[in-house]
């Protein structure tokens, strides 16, 4: 079955960094595009950055563009989120994302928090 597991999250502060790991299981990994989401407290769920199969970053969002970085290792049927220069709004669960066979995948989800 797919399996979808994020690590990296903590707490961090204002102008630090992390990288958010998403271990990937059950598909063929390097086919697929996979995306990072988020969601912070009261909000919608909101996409981050996302990255095709090839290894191309597909899109940011506005937020991310400048900090983040998404990248992949289809070696290790894992995807990347580095996350420089963070601000307190970037305080979320961020998920890892993936549409196999038209169904949404969703990890656990790993928490970020930035304290100013």
């Amino acid at each position: 079955q797919v399996q979808l597991v994020e690590s990296g999250g903590g707490l961090v502060q204002a102008g630090g960094s992390l990288r958010l790991s998403c271990a990937a299981s059950g598909f063929t990994f390097s086919i697929h595009t996979m995306r990072w989401d988020r969601q912070a407290p009261g909000k919608e769920r909101e996409l981050v950055a996302g990255i095709s199969g090839g290894g191309i970053p597909t899109n940011y969002a506005d937020s991310a563009k400048g900090r983040f970085t998404i990248s992949r290792d289809n070696a290790k049927n894992t995807v990347y989120l580095q996350m420089n220069s963070l601000k307190p709004d970037d305080t979320a669960v961020y998920y890892c994302r993936a549409i196999i066979a038209r169904r949404l995948y969703w990890g656990q989800g790993t928490q970020v928090t930035v304290s100013s």
